[in-house]
């Protein structure tokens, strides 16, 4: 028996004992290693063969994957490791640390219960490695420290033993910074990384080595050993001594939770239901004998296998042939198969208990973020918050009309694999729309519709997604429905900057008909009125609707239909047609008709709808442009054509730092000025940069560029070019 056999057996042994199963992930910044490292513990857990691991790069199994030498589908595996005399199972998560592909890493961290924190020794911590500690931290995931390419500080930056370690001293320094201010307030203390503790280690991913002070008393290495290691280049001996895989697991197995002592504080923050129920006290205590409950945090659409899906099981046993239920949808679905991952091979098993992480074949309708149960009225888990939403845009049309039908489908598939790729149809022109997190992610998604799917399809140049708010309080708006018996009084206003920060943060429950009291309490904590905090009957986005009428007849059954035409409305504000962000309606007055059938869908809607659009109109509507943090690191004499290319982009430089003879320049930019810089930025500085960029939300579009803009959006999706006046909709 091969020892991936004897892993494979020993892994399905274990997992029915939780206290022996760790489930991690592994987060950085783009380019700090993740990938070779996860490799590298799949070697050394004999999981694949250690010769070819770092080159292998078996997680990154995508051609297009290892073409661009990037990850960007987070795959999963498991290991086995033995530590202290017992044998342990490791669910490992590898994760994109680009930031299009943010969406998969929120997705991976609702798998997990620790995060092994990937930084660069000689980079440090980077603006994407504070957004995926970020990530970790909100969904109550532990985080350890990896310090990787230990071995650039001494051959390449020529430090010496005391410099290296005043190096390693600042990036712990920095990142215990990020979690006392990121992490749940009664882990504050415990979850800073501490390398007296062995919470911290020090190696070289590349190289096969790693360090932590446990494992020095316990073999005598020190670091002025590793010192000289690497400067006589003999890294091999060293990997000898102190692989990685064995120094980072046992950091693992010592500092990271296992699935029963992560679900008691994880499952109140990521799911809203009552505590004390049967399914509640389940997945707290992570019950394998419990009612099941799964959370999707993955689809892979795999040519021969069709859809499978991906999903931690908080609670009960996952059974091959099971009938479950996805929260939301009619119908239940039946499981065809259940299996684990093994480096990129599926296993496959009778069944999977709580605590793990388990691949699933034959279930319908699930998507990343579904919940899936055996109790019919299950409360479903917490939507996914994404840190940055959707911002560019192209449109998609198939080379052969003969493809559209496949078309459909496809997009629908890449939708469920990728949440973050959003996929509309424009109703007025009859063109497919996809939007995603930048340039890179559709880039990336059209090779795949093109490679893996096989549909030719043409897409236009992309375009950005704006959003539109308001600056000031509206006059109260009368609209009439068609029938003109019913008539609805609003205003619009802005929504209080603090109230939008908390619906951004995922600080509110969405589903305000199930939660109305903690909305109102909350909401008046932000500093809202009591009248209008009790009466929100809508949140859509960072969008509020509430009601500060009094004694209204009819009012309480209509409710449903004004909060469908305020949906609609924030899905196409006045000013161009784009989503609307940070506004507050408030209906202050109603009038409606006795009979029921004179006050139906196709009067209320359009009476609502008119009403919020004038309001609106007369709240001065004013568009927002996406924008972008941009950090470009370039040799001293080679700043100036760096500040040329970013001004003309409408860039701003925020702050220039020195380190030894490169800068650091740390600018903003409109994501719409951004489209091309990374071949003008290359060709400015001879390839001599380094850059990156992330999603940093919406800011007020100069006033200059409003009205060529919203003219622009306008004609570009069919509409008269100047928006309607307040009038219009008076009807």
């Amino acid at each position: 028996m091969g020892r991936k056999e004897e892993n494979i057996k020993k892994a399905k042994e274990l997992r029915y004992i939780p206290e022996k199963i760790r489930n991690i992930g592994v987060v950085a910044h783009i380019d700090h290693g993740k990938t070779t490292f996860s490799d590298n513990l799949l070697a050394g857990a004999g999981m694949i063969s250690e010769e070819l691991a770092g080159e292998q790069l078996v997680l990154d199994y995508d051609e297009q994957e290892q073409a661009r030498g990037i990850t960007i589908n987070s795959a999963a595996a498991s290991m086995v490791h033995q530590w202290d005399g017992s044998e342990y199972l490791i669910n490992l998560i590898d994760t994109p640390g680009h930031v299009d592909f943010g969406g998969d890493v929120t997705r991976a961290m609702r798998a997990v219960d620790g995060a092994i924190v990937v930084v660069c020794a000689s980079e440090g911590v980077m603006p994407q490695t504070e957004t995926v500690l970020r990530q970790a931290l909100r969904e109550r995931v532990k985080p350890v420290l990896l310090i990787n390419k230990v071995d650039r500080l001494i051959n390449e930056l020529q430090l010496d033993a005391q410099e290296m370690q005043q190096r390693f001293v600042k990036i712990i320094t920095e990142v215990n910074r990020l979690i006392k201010k990121m992490a749940p307030e009664e882990h504050r203390e415990d979850w800073l990384v501490k390398p007296e503790n062995g919470s911290v280690a020090f190696g070289s991913a590349l190289h096969n080595w790693a360090i932590s002070v446990p494992y020095m008393k316990k073999t005598g290495i020190t670091f002025k050993d590793i010192y000289e290691y690497c400067k006589n280049d003999d890294q091999r001996a060293l990997a000898k001594k102190a692989p990685i895989h064995e120094v980072t697991l046992n950091m693992v197995i010592e500092h990271l939770p296992n699935p029963k002592e992560s679900q008691k504080y994880r499952i109140p923050n990521i799911w809203r239901g009552e505590l004390d129920s049967k399914i509640g006290k389940a997945m707290t205590e992570c019950d394998p004998k419990g009612p099941l409950a799964l959370m999707v945090t993955k689809i892979i659409i795999d040519p021969h296998a069709g859809e499978i899906t991906f999903g931690r099981v908080f609670s009960g046993t996952l059974k091959e042939g099971q009938e479950v239920q996805v929260v939301g949808m009619t119908k239940p679905s039946r499981i065809q198969q259940v299996a684990v991952m093994v480096g990129d091979d599926r296993i496959t098993v009778e069944d999977v208990p709580a605590g793990n992480i388990a691949a699933i074949s034959g279930l319908r309708d699930a998507y990343a973020g579904a919940t899936v149960t055996t109790e019919p009225d299950m409360e479903s888990f917490e939507s996914i918050r994404h840190i940055s939403e959707p911002v560019v845009t192209v449109r998609v049309e198939a080379k052969r009309p003969a493809d559209l039908p496949k078309l459909v489908k496809v997009l629908r598939d890449v939708n469920k694999a990728d949440p973050s790729i959003q996929v509309s149809i424009n109703q007025e022109t009859g063109e497919y729309l996809m939007s995603g997190m930048g340039e890179l992610h559709l880039e990336v998604t059209e090779y795949r519709i093109k490679n893996e799917y096989k549909v030719d399809i043409i897409t236009s140049e992309p375009t950005v997604i704006y959003r539109e708010t308001v600056k000031q309080k509206s006059p109260k708006f009368e609209g009439k429905s068609p029938n003109k018996h019913n008539y609805l009084y609003v205003e619009a206003e802005p929504l209080e900057e603090s109230v939008k920060k908390a619906l951004l943060e995922g600080e509110l429950p969405q589903n305000v008909k199930k939660h109305k009291k903690e909305i109102a309490k909350k909401l008046e904590e932000l500093g809202m009125s009591k009248e209008e905090a009790k009466g929100v009957f809508a949140i859509v986005g960072t969008n509020i609707l509430t009601d500060v009428t009094k004694g209204i007849q009819h009012l309480f059954e209509s409710k449903e239909l004004l909060k469908q035409a305020f949906e609609e409305v924030c899905a196409t504000g006045p000013k161009a047609a784009e989503p609307l962000q940070g506004v507050k309606i408030r209906l202050v007055d109603a009038k409606f008709h006795e009979d029921a059938i004179h006050r139906g869908p196709a009067q209320l809607i359009p009476a609502m709808r008119n009403a919020i659009y004038g309001a609106l109109t007369l709240a001065k509507p004013i568009l927002l442009e996406p924008m972008q943090k941009v950090f470009i690191s370039v040799p001293h004499e080679l700043m100036g054509s760096v500040t040329r290319e970013m001004s003309q982009r409408r860039g701003t430089i925020l702050d220039i730092k020195n380190e030894g003879d490169m800068s650091i320049i740390n600018a903003k930019a409109p994501v719409a000025e951004m489209f091309g810089f990374a071949s003008a930025i290359r060709s400015a500085t001879g390839g001599r940069v380094l850059w990156s960029t992330e999603n940093m939300g919406f800011e007020v579009l100069p006033e200059f560029l409003q009205d060529e803009i919203t003219r622009k959006i306008r004609e570009r999706k069919g509409l008269k070019p100047e928006p309607y006046p307040a009038d219009y909709y008076a009807g």
